[in-house]
C-alpha cells in the first residue's frame, strides 16, 4: 500500500489516503499464502495507472494504436471482489507458455484451474514488482478484453512488455514498459500469460 499511495494512487484516484488504508485494512491476509495488491478497475483506469510503470528510468505508456483502451474490460466468468483494493493469490507469469497463443494458453490456465490477470491486476504487479518485467519475459492478461456488440470479443488480447523504441512507440521508448496487445490466435516466444489461483477482497 506504502508504494502504491507514494506513486500517486490516491490522487489519481480521487480518493483519501486514510480511505484506501482502510480498504486495505480490511482485507484478510494469510501469512501463509504470496498475495498481490490489486487496484479494481473501477478505481483507477488502465490509461491513467500506465505512465506509473517505470523501467530504466522511463514510464510505461499505451501502445497509440489503443485508442479504446477504456472499453476493454474484465471478462464475465472472472469475478472482482468488490473493494477498491484487493487480493490476488499465487501469482505466476506463465513463463512455460511462452510460444503458445493465447487461445491455447486460456485452456491450458483453466485446465490447471488458474485464472488469468486482468490488465489491472498485471499493471499492478509491476508497479509493486517491476523487475518481473523482463526481456523476453513478458506477459498477457487474458482476463481483459473488449466485447463486441453482437457477442464475442475484439481479438486484441493486452500485454506488458518492453518497447524496442521502434515504429510509433518512438526511440526515446525504447526500454520502457508498455501496454499493448496481440492477436487471439498468435504465437510469441517472449510472452507469457500471468495467472493465479484465486482473488479475494
Amino acid at each position: 500500500m506504502d508504494r502504491l499511495l507514494a506513486l500517486g494512487l490516491a490522487a489519481l484516484a480521487g480518493r483519501d489516503e486514510r480511505e484506501l488504508r482502510d480498504a486495505v485494512g480490511r482485507l484478510a491476509v494469510n501469512q501463509g499464502v504470496p498475495a498481490l495488491l490489486a487496484i479494481h478497475p473501477s478505481l483507477v483506469p488502465a490509461r491513467a495507472l500506465a505512465p506509473l510503470l517505470e523501467r530504466g528510468g522511463k514510464p510505461g505508456f499505451v501502445v497509440v494504436d489503443m485508442t479504446d483502451l477504456d472499453d476493454f474490460t474484465t471478462v464475465p466468468d472472472v469475478a472482482l471482489p468488490d473493494s477498491p483494493l484487493y487480493l490476488v493469490h499465487d501469482v505466476e507469469r506463465g513463463d512455460h507458455l511462452r510460444g503458445a497463443s493465447p487461445e491455447e494458453a486460456l485452456a491450458a490456465l483453466t485446465a490447471a484451474e488458474r485464472s488469468p490477470l486482468t490488465l489491472h491486476e498485471g499493471i499492478s504487479w509491476l508497479l509493486q514488482q517491476p523487475q518481473r518485467l523482463e526481456p523476453n519475459h513478458c506477459f498477457m492478461c487474458l482476463s481483459t478484453r473488449k466485447a463486441k456488440p453482437r457477442g464475442g470479443f475484439d481479438a486484441r488480447t493486452p500485454a506488458l512488455w518492453i518497447s524496442g523504441g521502434t515504429g510509433r512507440d518512438g526511440r526515446e521508448r525504447r526500454g520502457a514498459p508498455k501496454v499493448g496487445w496481440c492477436w487471439w490466435r498468435n504465437r510469441h516466444d517472449w510472452l507469457g500469460f500471468a495467472s493465479a489461483t484465486r482473488r479475494s477482497g
